[in-house]
């Protein structure tokens, strides 16, 4: 689909405009907001940001898209320069935690209570375990991990992620989302590393 001259110009006002209204959702949520607030907040008029959605529910939609893209393709360019499976998965782990520090607990709660927006962040936690499915399967292909499940471990892991982005884990524990995905990143690793032999014992002692 071609791009006409005027939308293209638009592009990076756009780009800017979502960056701001994803750090301002970020860090107080958004459902309390009119659109006659945001244009306040972010002094602009409410037509610009009728160039990005028709309404306000439209808009939050494509706002926690944006996050959420960008949160992945930077997660993703950090898993993939990572040497082996067992890093590429503490790196994944890492930088969805770093990814989700910026969010505050309004955001998580106004994201959940939107059917849209939490389609929206309950298919990413999905992509998420799929893709953590995928790198420990190379793992145990590579002999790097020992032989495990990958689906039923992959789908434990989408579901504690769902959890820590809902909040239900930092409420039941204590812990902070960052917190919360190192401790799931030590556990897992844990939990796939190798079973070293006795002649491995021997040989480090």
């Amino acid at each position: 689909m071609s791009t006409s001259r005027a939308e293209r110009a638009l592009n990076p006002r756009r780009a800017e405009l979502l960056g701001r209204l994803r750090d301002l959702f970020l860090a107080e949520g958004f459902a309390h907001f009119t659109l006659d607030d945001l244009a306040s907040r972010l002094h602009c008029s409410k037509s610009t940001l009728y160039t990005l959605a028709g309404s306000k529910e439209q808009l939050a939609v494509r706002v926690v898209a944006h996050y959420f893209k960008s949160a992945t393709e930077d997660i993703e360019r950090r898993a993939e320069v990572a040497d082996d499976p067992r890093e590429k998965v503490r790196a994944y782990l890492d930088a969805a935690a770093e990814a989700l520090r910026p969010a505050s607990r309004e955001f998580i709660n106004d994201m959940g209570a939107n059917l849209a927006t939490r389609a929206t962040y309950e298919a990413n936690a999905g992509a998420a375990a799929e893709r953590l499915r995928g790198l420990i399967a190379e793992g145990v292909r590579q002999g790097v991990f020992r032989e495990v499940h990958a689906g039923f471990v992959g789908e434990m892991v989408g579901r504690t992620i769902a959890g820590i982005q809902r909040g239900e884990i930092g409420e039941r524990t204590g812990l902070s989302d960052a917190a919360a995905f190192a401790a799931l990143s030590q556990f897992l690793l844990g939990g796939l590393a190798q079973e070293k032999s006795p002649s491995d014992t021997v040989e480090e002692n």
